[in-house]
């Protein structure tokens, strides 16, 4: 008797809360036909998205209600009230979850208030008949259930009516899917941009200053070579010391843009370089990869076709051997070296692990060291954890990181790509 009695108070308050949210469904109609007076006179056609705005705001707070009394989600699917006004109001009218939602305000008035007053009628038989009656009986409640089974009515009806259709979740997740491609877009022509000014800043501030330096020695050197010998030979050893400079400089900044041992040695051997070269200890483990020689890609896994273009069989360890595209190499590439370079620079870890792992659809790079963790993710996270998540995001891809305080940093990146 006392859980039922504990049950009956929950729903209560359950149908008390969607009374109240009826009373605001019926300000709402209030709203709707001033908007809708305001938008037909063309001057207020501003306040048409606002009204959108609140009414897709109460309708969550029914969703989050519903959710909570039935344990389970209820979805959502709008389209993104953004842009210039014309292009909100358009939205707003052409909206099928916009629709559904006026459907459900007019239903609210009606089951909101009716199930909240049934439950008023039903208390006083239940304290009379389960409380006293089948309560000394020892019995289960009769009546009491009944409070609960309306509160479920009722959000059962609300979880009916706010649910979107197909059509209108299809809509909702193609119009996020291109707001998340123009956000990526952006990301990758601002990294694309920071990339050419820095390749530009490198080229004129060293190897350019480098070369300049070097004509004008080298110059030096012929009008000395006639009067001083020892002289113009220095002057020529100079040269020959600023040129192999230069050329260090060159090399570096085309390992900034694409490392050639990518090309050479494939990414397993260009990770495993890499950690070499990094100063921790670092372990390296392979799924699905292997080393390559120089120009393997893959699309020379074509050569094994017969001359109708109809496909042979295939080894398979050289079908596992095949190489993702040159952009995904090169951003798992650029992904190890910069979480490389992190847990070197500020983990204080010494050790470290990197791992590759093909999948069918994707190639997955986990980078994890015992630092002290800390590391902060997002837009916050220092520039190179954002060019990181840029270049990343350019490909269609995406990271985790995970680094609590007092360690471990994890970060995770998967590239989708066809092998």
């Amino acid at each position: 008797m006392r859980d039922a009695i504990k049950e009956s108070g929950r729903a209560s308050l359950h149908l008390l809360s969607g009374a109240a949210i009826a009373i605001l469904c019926y300000l709402m109609v209030g709203v709707a036909v001033f908007t809708a007076f305001l938008t037909a006179t063309v001057i207020g056609a501003g306040v048409l998205p606002e009204s959108v705005l609140l009414l897709r705001r109460l309708a969550g707070w029914e969703r989050r209600r519903t959710a909570a009394r039935t344990g389970t989600p209820v979805p959502e699917a709008y389209l993104p009230l953004e842009g210039p006004l014309p292009a909100r109001v358009r939205t707003a009218v052409t909206d099928p979850a916009t629709g559904r939602d006026l459907i459900w305000a007019a239903a609210q008035l009606l089951y909101g208030m009716g199930v909240w007053f049934a439950s008023l009628v039903l208390w006083p038989p239940a304290l009379l008949v389960d409380g006293v009656v089948t309560g000394l009986a020892g019995r289960r409640p009769v009546v009491l259930p009944l409070i609960g089974r309306l509160a479920d009515l009722g959000a059962e009806w609300s979880r009916a009516l706010l649910t979107p259709t197909p059509a209108a979740a299809r809509a909702a997740v193609l119009a996020a899917r291109v707001e998340e491609l123009t956000a990526t877009r952006a990301g990758a022509v601002a990294a694309h941009g920071a990339e050419l000014r820095r390749i530009e800043r490198d080229l004129h501030d060293g190897t350019q200053a480098r070369l300049v330096a070097l004509s004008m020695r080298i110059g030096l050197a012929k009008r000395a070579y006639d009067s001083d010998p020892v002289a113009a030979r220095k002057l020529l050893d100079d040269a020959q010391t600023q040129a192999e400079e230069a050329l260090a400089e060159l090399r570096h900044v085309v390992r900034g843009i694409h490392p050639p041992i990518l090309t050479d040695r494939g990414l397993t051997g260009a990770v495993r370089a890499l950690a070499a070269s990094s100063g921790l200890e670092v372990e390296v483990s392979v799924t699905g990869l292997a080393d390559h020689t120089p120009g393997d890609r893959p699309e020379q896994l074509d050569a094994s076709r017969a001359p109708g273009g109809r496909p042979e069989h295939v080894d398979v360890a050289r079908a596992a051997a095949a190489r993702a595209p040159a952009a995904v190499e090169a951003a798992a590439y650029f992904v190890v070296a910069e979480a490389l370079t992190n847990a070197a620079k500020h983990s204080g870890a010494t050790r470290a692990s990197v791992a590759l792992i093909r999948e069918p659809t994707a190639l997955r790079a986990r980078v994890a060291d015992e630092g002290r963790g800390g590391a902060e993710a997002g837009e916050s996270g220092g520039s190179g954890l954002v060019g990181m998540r840029r270049r990343v995001a350019a490909l269609d891809g995406t990271v985790r990181l995970t680094s609590p305080e007092g360690g471990p940093t994890v970060i995770e990146v998967e590239l989708p790509c066809v092998w």
